[in-house]
């Protein structure tokens, strides 16, 4: 087992990470810039080091920064949380190097699934469903109009290499494929690097449903259930639940052999998730495979019993899957909700500032994931993400009606939260009966 872990990011998932550091006894270092120079994952872990000034590019994207970080406080493992550096190749290459372990996957498969054209093109080789679209990147109009011609409208234009909903376009047309097609090419360079674009068949009102996978370095391969990830707005999830609402249990014990044939197909390990697209007669498809924790692994827990990020760590170390993951039951419902710094009232736009006020709610079956406390100030270099409210309940109904009284509860003054617009989203008849896909919130609260 490792000795001393370095904790590659910040935030709440700093916290996480530390606190599963800390049952395992290992000693963890904590990593700041000077903007979180008081921050709680500094004061929290068993050490800290600042690694450079606000800008992530100076900080926390700063692999060298970050690789000298571990060398001077003599860490064996990084764990690179999730955002900035958690799917990078160059970092895992780059830990290879200097002899320290990274807590993921293998570069081999964080280079093929992040480049989703190339990762769509292995699973429709592994017989994995997969939308009807273009075989890899299209270069040219030229291109795109012989796949759509194939497809038909819409189609759906993709960063090979995005995420976040950057780069990405819708095209009833040829002539708004003619329009979008350079847009797209202009913010997948401007984003991301390169100008890999690829073409999808569209699917109205989808729903997004991901499946957990757990595999260590022995071959064995463990699917812990899925999550619904259908509320969103603009590409952005707002609230996770576990297990997926209405899905037959045929369809999710397909999807669920199919998440671990994708994981098998790029000799996958350590954490990572098989996300897929369902349409309203439940045919799933793959989209894409997230190579590090998610910001809603949590549900999981709380419905499996299982500690995910100690499960990443045990695994890196060597050890084998727990035997605890081979015969895990699903129990009740979990439903987590971002808390984001955010105006809901003013196009979500950022509300950094002061935390005059801080309570959170409490009693059975609540948990908070947070990094905030009263007189905190919000920094405006990072992501508005304040908490994360994770609620259990026996059945869907019970943590829907603990959600509200949990709402209620917690209170953040000072600045502006998402709090108010989840309240909202449960007050939504749709939404208590489990009809959503991912146009829920600009269809059903019109924003």
């Amino acid at each position: 087992m490792f000795r001393r872990i370095l904790v590659a990011n910040r935030g709440e998932i700093a916290i996480r990470i530390i606190r599963a550091c800390k049952e395992l006894d290992i000693e963890s270092v904590a990593v700041y810039s000077t903007a979180d120079s008081n921050s709680m994952h500094k004061e929290l872990a068993d050490k800290s080091i600042c690694i450079g000034p606000p800008i992530v590019n100076k900080s926390y994207l700063n692999i060298s920064n970050i690789i000298g970080a571990a060398e001077v406080t003599n860490c064996d493992a990084i764990h690179p949380g999730y955002g900035f550096l958690s799917e990078n190749p160059k970092l895992v290459e780059k830990c290879k190097e200097t002899d320290i372990v990274f807590i993921g996957p293998p570069v081999n498969s964080i280079n093929l699934a992040g480049n989703k054209s190339e990762a769509i093109k292995v699973m429709r080789k592994n017989k994995i469903p997969v939308i009807p679209g273009s075989i890899g990147n299209v270069t040219n109009i030229r291109e795109a109009l012989k796949v759509c011609k194939r497809i038909g409208y819409p189609v759906i234009l993709k960063a090979s290499f995005g995420g976040g909903g950057k780069g990405m376009r819708i095209c009833n047309s040829k002539k708004e494929l003619r329009d979008y097609l350079p847009i797209a090419i202009s913010e997948s360079r401007s984003a991301f690097g390169t100008e890999e674009v690829y073409l999808e068949k569209y699917i109205p009102k989808p729903r997004h449903i991901e499946f957990q996978i757990v595999a260590d370095n022995y071959g064995n391969i463990r699917c812990l259930g899925e999550r619904e990830c259908s509320i969103q707005r603009r590409h952005q999830k707002l609230i996770e639940e576990a297990p997926a609402n209405n899905l037959s249990d045929r369809t999710r014990k397909q999807m669920a052999a199919m998440a671990i044939r994708a994981a098998e197909s790029i000799n996958y390990k350590n954490v990572g998730t098989i996300e897929f697209l369902v349409d309203q007669e439940e045919n799933f498809y793959f989209i894409e495979m997230n190579t590090r924790i998610q910001v809603e692994h949590p549900v999981t827990e709380m419905v499996t019993g299982m500690d995910l990020v100690k499960e990443q760590i045990k695994m890196a170390a060597g050890e084998k899957i727990n035997n605890n993951l081979k015969n895990y039951k699903i129990n009740g419902k979990a439903i987590e909700f971002r808390i984001n710094a955010e105006d809901p009232d003013n196009n979500f736009s950022p509300c950094p500032g002061r935390i005059t006020d801080y309570f959170i709610p409490g009693g059975p079956g609540v948990r908070i994931d947070t990094y905030i406390h009263s007189n905190f100030n919000i920094s405006p270099f990072y992501d508005s993400l304040l908490a994360k409210l994770i609620i259990w309940g026996n059945d869907r109904k019970e943590a829907i009606a603990r959600s509200k009284r949990a709402l209620e509860e917690f209170k953040v003054e000072g600045i502006k939260t998402t709090i108010p617009f989840h309240k909202k989203i449960l007050d939504n008849k749709n939404f208590l009966l489990g009809n959503i896909h991912t146009h829920f919130i600009e269809e059903e609260l019109g924003v």
